[in-house]
C-alpha cells in the first residue's frame, strides 16, 4: 500500500524505524532560482558507469562530488574523489548545518536532466556513512516524486514530492529498515538537481 505524503514541517514521514523530515520551503523561489541556475552552470557534472545486474550501464543521470577532504566516496562499484567546495555550496552547506545541527564533510550531487533521468531503489548504507548515517537532501528545479518502501516489507511504500527549495533530512535507522527511489515520469520536462549532504568517517 502505498501512502502520498506531503509534509511542510518537521513531524517524521516514516511510521516506525527511522526519521525522515520534511522542510518544504527550506528556500525561498528567489533563492531556488540562483542555486538552481548558478550549480546547472558551475559544477563539473560527470556521467558514471554502474554494473546493474552484471553489466556496465551508463547512469541516467549526472553526478559530482564536492568535499573538505580528499577522502574518496564509493557505492555501485563507483569510486568518486571530491572537488573542492565552491562559494554556492559552501552557502547551501551552511544553513542546512544550522538545522541539522550536524557537521557534513561531503556533498554527492544529481543532475535529473529531465523525466528521463532516475535514480533506481537503494540504501545510503555505506561503511564510510557510519551506522545511522544523517543524510540532507536540496531539491532545486522540477518536482519530482521521491518513494519509499520498507526494505524487507516492499508493499509498505510512502510517496513525497520534492519540490524546488525543498529539504529532506534523513536520519535514525532509516538507511537500515527503508530504501528509495526517484522514478522516471513522462509528466516531468525541466531539470532537477539534488544535493546530498552527508559525513564521511
Amino acid at each position: 500500500m502505498q501512502q502520498s505524503i506531503f509534509n511542510s514541517s518537521n513531524n517524521n514521514i516514516l511510521p516506525h524505524h527511522g526519521e525522515i523530515r520534511l522542510y518544504d520551503q527550506f528556500f525561498s523561489k528567489e533563492q531556488a532560482d540562483f542555486y538552481f541556475e548558478t550549480l546547472q552552470n558551475t559544477i563539473q557534472w560527470k556521467q558514471e558507469p554502474i554494473w546493474m545486474f552484471g553489466k556496465k550501464v551508463m547512469q541516467p543521470r549526472l553526478t559530482a562530488l564536492y568535499g573538505d577532504s580528499e577522502k574518496t566516496y564509493s557505492y555501485s562499484g563507483i569510486s568518486m574523489k571530491p572537488f573542492p567546495w565552491t562559494k554556492e555550496l559552501l552557502e547551501i552547506k551552511s544553513l542546512v548545518e544550522k538545522l541539522v545541527e550536524k557537521p557534513f564533510t561531503h556533498v554527492l550531487m544529481n543532475f535529473y536532466r529531465d523525466g528521463q533521468d532516475s535514480m533506481g531503489w537503494h540504501r545510503d548504507n555505506e561503511s564510510t556513512l557510519g551506522p545511522n548515517p544523517v543524510i540532507a537532501s536540496v531539491s532545486f528545479g522540477a518536482s519530482r516524486n521521491f518513494q519509499i518502501r520498507n526494505y524487507f516489507d516492499k508493499s509498505e511504500k510512502i510517496q513525497i514530492p520534492l519540490n524546488h527549495g525543498s529539504l529532506l533530512i534523513m536520519e535514525g535507522e532509516s538507511q537500515h529498515h527503508w530504501e528509495h527511489q526517484i522514478p522516471k515520469s513522462k509528466r516531468v520536462f525541466g531539470g532537477r538537481i539534488n544535493l546530498t549532504f552527508r559525513r564521511l568517517i
